[in-house]
């Protein structure tokens, strides 16, 4: 099972000062996170694309390809791509630039995103969302199979036997599909035969095993080998020494900024209650000390047979050596006791 950290690089004010960390600064912070995550042992490092001031991630290739080579061995996805808003050639080449910078670690994270600020600043429709990326979707995997691409859409100028260069090391570029948990988007990635990624970040990761059974039938039918998929999940948390202290360092960022998002989405308030409801063992915040955590994601893997796990560190803006701490423990203490855990399992059968 492979184990990663996924962000979008916040920049969002400190809770407690009101100190907002700049653009410039967080993308520095970023290159070193995942040098880090490297020498610890993690398996990859995920970038999520957003067009906010409060992010400072609209380029994720740009900031994994800084990182790609002063690193040895971790992979380096988007996570997600938003590529309704984006030209699939473009996609392609810098994450094929990226696979040849990082000699074949690269991979894309691709979805509709969570939020739109991208559809407007790009020039496109939002009541052309879901054909947006199904027609992008039909052409990254085009250029992904072929040098060469002849392809008509609605919405892009057609392409007439011409080639996308460069490409990648990796044959083929693996590309995900990013899910929110609908069944619609289950389905489509388990027809194509594409890993999928579920974005668990409310209520009891276990209530996505019918998701998880939807995507293995749906691949089954289009005649792909549903055990060789892999599976994703990426959720919110923070490993400390010991739990109370994780917790008591993740609540006031993730507060304040599940707060902003609250009224931005007309959701209840964000409370102590809430979150901490969410970090037991059963919720979706994976927030504790090295053994907890593992705990979780060990109680994933056996509810939905996970292949790899993001833990998304930032929800809002954390002090940058908490962060580098947290990602210590995940690789060298988290890690190890998951990775020894499913050994012994597999050892049984």
């Amino acid at each position: 099972m492979e184990i990663g950290i996924s962000t979008f690089l916040e920049t969002t004010p400190d809770p407690e000062t009101g100190q907002v960390i700049s653009h410039a600064e967080r993308l520095r912070h970023a290159v070193e996170e995942i040098v880090l995550a490297d020498q610890v042992g993690l398996d990859v490092y995920g970038v999520g694309e957003h067009h906010r001031v409060d992010y400072a991630s609209s380029s994720p290739a740009v900031v994994l390809a800084a990182a790609a080579a002063m690193t040895k061995r971790i992979r380096l996805t988007s996570a997600v791509s938003v590529l309704s808003s984006d030209d699939p050639v473009r996609v392609f080449q810098d994450f094929a630039t990226l696979d040849g910078i990082s000699n074949g670690r690269a991979e894309i994270m691709a979805g509709r995103g969570s939020f739109i600020e991208s559809f407007p600043l790009f020039g496109y429709d939002l009541d052309h969302y879901n054909e947006l990326f199904n027609e992008k979707l039909e052409l990254l995997l085009a250029i992904r199979a072929s040098e060469k691409v002849t392809w008509r859409g609605g919405h892009r100028p057609a392409i007439d036997n011409l080639g996308v260069y460069p490409r990648p090391v990796q044959n083929p570029l693996p590309v995900w599909i990013a899910s929110g948990g609908t069944p619609e988007s289950t389905i489509r990635a388990g027809l194509l035969g594409l890993p999928i990624v579920f974005a668990i970040i409310g209520g009891m990761p276990e209530s996505f095993a019918p998701l998880v059974s939807l995507y293995k039938q749906a691949a089954a039918q289009a005649g792909h080998d549903p055990d060789k998929l892999p599976i994703a999940t990426h959720s919110h948390g923070f490993v400390g020494e010991t739990t109370e202290q994780a917790a008591d360092i993740f609540f006031p960022s993730t507060q304040a900024q599940m707060n902003v998002l609250a009224r931005e989405r007309g959701w209840g308030a964000y409370t102590r209650q809430t979150y901490d409801t969410a970090r037991s063992m059963r919720g979706a915040l994976y927030v504790g000390d090295p053994e907890f955590v593992a705990e979780k994601i060990l109680l994933l893997h056996k509810n939905l047979g996970v292949t790899r796990f993001f833990l998304h560190i930032n929800v809002g803006t954390l002090p940058h050596r908490e962060v580098l701490r947290a990602i210590e423990l995940l690789g060298t203490r988290v890690a190890p006791i998951v990775r020894k855990e499913l050994s012994r399992d597999q050892d049984k059968k």
